[in-house]
């Protein structure tokens, strides 16, 4: 089972009420998307969409040292992926709602509702996806200034 496999997994184990399927499937489109020297920090797992009754989208999110990874494998063939550098990166929102929560990340192309996880992960989940992109802002930054 690769790395991204198992975190998701532990972090689904966390937490159960997280809805999420074929998680190892989901998985093995981060693992092929992965750069060379690219390292996995932190995983979680959610459905890529922003309907309630739609329980059927289940991605894997992946924070790299490099960028955000999204891989959702469909059902019968293919696959949707999504990266996000960090330079891409605007916003990030967090609704808690009666049971699950969702996670709003809004780049400069799209909006991305990540939806029915668990209340009691939304503040891991935020810590990390903010923190990751501060530092990670915090190196476009200085790059941009060395080129003016």
């Amino acid at each position: 089972m690769s790395i991204v496999a198992q975190r998701a997994k532990e972090f689904k184990k966390r937490f159960p009420i997280t809805i999420a399927w074929r998680i190892k499937a989901h998985s093995k489109v981060i693992d092929m998307h992965l750069n060379p020297g690219e390292e996995v920090q932190y995983i979680f797992v959610a459905q890529k969409n922003d309907y309630l009754f739609d329980i059927i989208t289940s991605c894997v999110v992946a924070l790299t040292n490099k960028r955000i990874l999204i891989g959702q494998k469909r059902l019968l063939f293919g696959y949707f992926f999504t990266a996000i550098t960090p330079d891409l990166f605007n916003d990030l929102k967090v609704k808690s709602g009666l049971i699950w929560g969702k996670i709003y990340i809004d780049t400069v192309k799209e909006f991305i509702p990540l939806s029915h996880i668990q209340n009691d992960a939304l503040d891991e989940i935020e810590t990390n996806v903010t923190e990751y992109m501060m530092e990670e802002k915090k190196k476009y930054g200085s790059l941009s200034n060395r080129a003016i």
